[in-house]
C-alpha cells in the first residue's frame, strides 16, 4: 500500500517529498535512541518517519521559531486559518505591494506567522536570505494565491505537526551542524539533508567545500547510524565529494526531478543519493552496478523513477 505523504507546512528548496516513501522503504530506521537531524530544511522526511524522539535542527533560526512556535501553542492550525484569510484578502487586493509590505514587517520583527506567509506566496517558494540575514526573495506573481482551498491545505499540514508535537518528543533547535553532530550519542540515528555542494546553497547561508569536509569528518568518526542526502550526478556533472570522500560507505542511488530554478530549462534531472553507514532494509532487492572509484568500490543500486 502507497504511504500517505504528510507535506510540511513551511517548504524549502530541494525538499524530499517525493522521496521519502524510497528513503523510508529503502532504510532500516530501527534505533534505541533519537532521530537527529542537523539540516532540518523541511523537515518532511522525520515528519513522516515520526520518531518517538527527535532533534531537529537548523542554523535557520527563523524556520526554528516557526515550529516552536506551534510547540509552544503560540501557533495553532486555527490562528493559522484566520490569520492566512485576512493577509491573503489584502494581498489579493493591493497585489505585490503587499507581499513588500510583509517582507520588510518580517524582517523588522521576525513574526513566524509573516515567514509562513511569505514562504507560501514568494517565487517558488524559495527560502533565500542575503548576507544582512534578511529575507529577500521576490514575490510569486500571484495576487490571488491564498484561496479558499490552498488556505486548507496549509492549516491541514499545521494540524498535522500541532498532532506529532503533543505525542511525540520533538524538541526544535537552532544551531550549527557541527554542534548538532558534537551532541549526537552512539544509540541516536542522524539523517543529514545539507545544502548540496555546488547546487542549492543559497537557503541561508554559502555551503562550502569545507563545510562538505567538516560534514565528512564528523560523520566518521560517529559512532551511531547515520543517513546522508546528497547529489551524485546530473547531466553535466559529477559530485567530485561521493568519489573523494563517501565511497567508503553505502551509496543508493535513485533519479529524481527538481522543480527549482527561475526557467525550465535550468531544471533539470538529478541522480539522488544516500550515503548509509549501516545495513541497508530493502523491500525488494535492487540490481547492484560496481563504479570505479578513486577509492573502494561505489556499490550504486539503481531504482529508475
Amino acid at each position: 500500500m502507497k504511504r500517505k505523504i504528510h507535506v510540511p507546512p513551511i517548504k524549502t528548496q530541494g525538499i524530499k517529498t517525493k522521496l521519502v516513501e524510497w528513503i523510508i522503504n529503502q532504510i532500516n530506521f530501527e534505533i534505541k535512541g533519537k532521530w537527529i537531524e542537523p539540516f532540518m530544511g523541511s523537515g518532511v522526511v522525520g515528519f513522516n518517519l515520526k520518531p518517538k524522539r527527535a532533534i531537529f535542527a537548523d542554523i535557520n533560526p527563523f524556520l526554528i521559531n516557526f515550529y516552536n512556535a506551534i510547540k509552544n501553542k503560540e501557533i495553532t492550525h486555527y490562528k493559522v486559518k484566520i490569520f492566512l484569510e485576512s493577509e491573503g484578502e489584502k494581498l489579493r487586493k493591493k497585489g505585490e505591494e503587499y507581499y513588500y509590505e510583509i517582507r520588510n514587517r518580517f524582517n523588522k520583527y521576525h513574526d513566524p506567522l509573516d515567514f509562513l506567509f511569505l514562504n507560501r506566496s514568494c517565487f517558488n517558494g524559495i527560502i533565500r536570505f542575503n548576507k544582512n540575514k534578511e529575507f529577500n526573495t521576490p514575490f510569486g506573481k500571484k495576487p490571488n494565491r491564498f484561496r479558499r482551498a490552498y488556505i486548507t491545505k496549509i492549516v491541514n499540514q499545521v494540524k498535522y505537526v500541532e498532532e506529532c508535537i503533543r505525542k511525540y518528543d520533538w524538541i526544535f533547535v537552532a544551531q550549527d551542524f557541527r554542534k548538532t553532530l558534537m551532541e549526537a550519542g552512539g544509540d541516536d540515528l542522524v539523517y543529514c539533508d545539507p545544502p548540496y555542494l555546488g547546487r542549492h546553497t543559497n537557503y541561508f547561508d554559502v555551503w562550502t567545500e569545507k563545510d562538505e569536509y567538516d560534514l565528512y569528518r564528523l560523520l566518521s568518526q560517529f559512532k551511531g547510524k547515520f543517513v546522508l542526502s546528497t547529489w551524485y550526478k546530473n547531466k553535466y556533472r559529477e559530485n567530485d565529494f561521493v568519489r573523494k570522500f563517501w565511497n567508503k560507505f553505502n551509496v543508493i542511488t535513485k533519479d529524481h526531478f527538481y522543480h527549482v530554478g527561475g526557467k525550465e530549462i535550468n531544471r533539470n534531472p538529478v541522480i539522488e543519493a544516500l550515503i548509509i553507514n549501516f545495513e541497508l532494509n530493502y523491500i525488494e532487492k535492487p540490481k547492484v552496478k560496481n563504479i570505479k572509484a578513486d577509492k573502494p568500490q561505489i556499490l550504486l543500486f539503481e531504482d529508475k523513477l
